[in-house]
């Protein structure tokens, strides 16, 4: 077998297997330099590692495909040709899916790819087309929202590691669902990274909240660029994983002109057109730049989607009347908010922005960009997770506004996307939990949490300390809820609406400047019409009557019954209800 690294940095390498040493050369072609290779026997499982110069240290592979000790242990040899998942994956354009953010870890009590797999059932119930699956290369300890990642090639052993990912995969497939990867690439976690030991994969040039940033430009970063692209092939290949989503591309530090974002989809692109598969990268951004989004040709990055938090926010606020921090803004009139983005992706699209303290955002051209490039959802990982108590929107709405939220983000005319549980409204919180071994770094993490919430109000012991693995426990979604009638009911709402989108072409429209939009803030109620298709939303307390501008259309789907629209084209909604109509 081969063994191959990059350690430029050094003047000696061994490759440690198993318990004998064997002598690497430097590899003579000359687009190779740093590059040390070497010839040894091995097995599936056997583990190795790499000594730099004369430190005794081994090292684990930097693209080791597993870890079976955990980030501080020695790589394992995976024979991936048995793990590659079998059967023609289902081929499942992005324009026309419906997502589902699932955390291995809580998704089931066991938090594990198999157990995952034991549920898919429910997800082709639902309707929905693709699993987007939270991070799943290894990080420290057992439990964790998995973006303190250390090693972008390998795949948590507690979850099931490269072979539990490929059977969940290929379980996926079988049952007619695309999945997709969050993957991190603008950092990596404090405990388990050996990297900077083998090159230049950071740099001081520029600084992240995580600290040095991941070199994109300066020497040596071609090779570290290689390094996470063909990470990000790997999982698409290797995995036959359908989609990629690529998190917090706003703190990707690169001053090339030729961006690593560029690179990344020109090599995504290449591979779909290769294997013959709509392969697709979704970007999470806050910077409100469509250019993200614009195929390369026109002069864009040339991602195929981007998270939405603009109008996400819009909602929320529509929902809550929460206005701190950088909902301010949107609080101020909801449903204006909420009106903008259905109909111009972005809210902040060159206004000013009160929490940033200036002008924010682009302007998204509607006669070039089609509404699948922006993702639409009501609660996401973060949304949920990033709050004190980790509370889902369950935790203070009625069941009538929960219905209200999902027929905005499951009718609207973005991709949709839901968070796990909130099909059912489920009663548990999602919040943040570490399980990190290093006593040192799990108080910094336990302190650092309770202070950031302490400026907003909170006392320390009412944060939830991320280290208790009681945190991690409450986060495990209940599976008997969906049974119980009150979470059975907004279940069959979501199932209906899904089906609803898949059914009715008009709902899968990408034209952005077709959607019309009509509202009340007063009054708390919203319309808008896509295509034949008329949706309506009551948002307060008491009946309202919404005039639909035409009769001739019937009740498609209603969270309370109303009675189909008079000559008058007029309606009447009942409070936190909502209604699908039809031609």
């Amino acid at each position: 077998m081969q063994f191959e690294v990059w350690a430029p940095l050094t003047d000696r390498v061994a490759l440690r297997l198993n318990d004998t040493d064997y002598e690497m050369t430097p590899d003579p072609a000359p687009d190779r330099a740093g590059w040390w290779t070497v010839a040894a026997p091995a097995a599936d499982g056997d583990r190795y590692g790499f000594r730099l110069g004369g430190d005794p240290a081994v090292r684990p592979d930097p693209r080791g495909r597993r870890m079976p000790d955990g980030t501080e242990g020695l790589s394992a040899v995976v024979d991936l040709a048995p793990l590659t998942p079998r059967g023609a994956p289902p081929r499942l354009p992005l324009q026309d899916a419906v997502l589902y953010e699932l955390h291995v870890g809580t998704f089931t009590p066991e938090g594990t790819f198999d157990a995952a797999a034991a549920r898919l059932g429910h997800l082709t119930a639902l309707g929905v087309t693709h699993v987007e699956l939270m991070p799943v290369c290894p990080f420290p300890g057992r439990h964790g929202w998995g973006y303190d990642g250390v090693a972008p090639w390998a795949v948590h052993e507690p979850y099931g590691g490269p072979a539990g990912l490929a059977r969940f995969v290929e379980a996926a497939h079988a049952a007619g669902l695309g999945v997709v990867l969050d993957v991190v690439h603008n950092h990596l976690g404090p405990s388990g990274n050996h990297l900077p030991s083998f090159g230049p994969y950071f740099t001081d040039t520029h600084h992240t909240p995580w600290g040095a940033a991941v070199n994109l430009d300066a020497p040596g970063s071609d090779e570290v660029r290689a390094y996470f692209i063909g990470s990000a092939l790997a999982w698409l290949r290797d995995y036959r994983i359908d989609g990629l989503r690529l998190d917090a591309v706003h703190a990707l530090a690169d001053g090339r002109a030729l961006t690593f974002l560029e690179e990344l989809s020109a090599a995504v692109d290449a591979l779909a057109a290769e294997s013959g598969r709509p392969l697709f990268l979704i970007a999470e951004s806050d910077q409100g730049d469509p250019r993200l989004t614009t195929p390369r040709p026109s002069g864009g990055l040339g991602l195929h989607a981007q998270w939405n938090d603009d109008f996400h926010h819009a909602l929320h606020t529509a929902l809550t009347g929460e206005s701190q921090g950088y909902y301010a803004d949107f609080a101020t009139a909801p449903l204006a908010a909420l009106a903008k983005t259905l109909t111009r992706a972005f809210f902040h699209d060159g206004t000013w922005s009160s929490f940033r303290g200036r002008s924010h955002g682009r302007p998204v051209d509607r006669r070039r960009t089609p509404a699948h490039r922006f993702l639409g959802y009501t609660q996401t990982h973060d949304q949920v997770g990033n709050r004190a108590l980790g509370d889902r929107l369950s935790a203070s709405l009625s069941p009538g506004l929960l219905a209200c939220a999902a027929t905005m983000a499951l009718t609207g005319p973005f991709v949709p996307m839901l968070f796990m549980g909130e099909e059912w409204g489920a009663g548990t919180p999602w919040q943040y939990f570490t399980d990190h071994p290093d006593p040192e770094l799990a108080e910094a993490v336990r302190t650092g949490r309770r202070r950031e919430f302490a400026e907003h109000g909170w006392k320390a012991e009412e944060v939830p300390d991320p280290q208790d693995p009681a945190t991690r426990e409450r986060s495990c979604l209940d599976w008997s809820e969906p049974e119980r009638e009150t979470h059975a009911r907004l279940l069959e709402w979501y199932r209906t609406l899904v089906r609803l989108r898949r059914t009715q072409p008009d709902l899968r429209d990408p034209d952005l400047a077709a959607v019309r939009v009509a509202f009340h803030e007063e009054r708390r109620w919203l319309t808008f019409r896509r295509g034949d298709v008329r949706v309506v939303v009551n948002l307060g307390a008491e009946q309202v009557t919404v005039a639909l501008g035409r009769n001739g259309v019937r009740v498609l789907a209603a969270w309370e019954p109303v009675e189909r629209p008079g000559p008058d084209g007029r309606i009447r909604v009942p409070g936190e209800s909502a209604v699908v109509l039809g031609p």
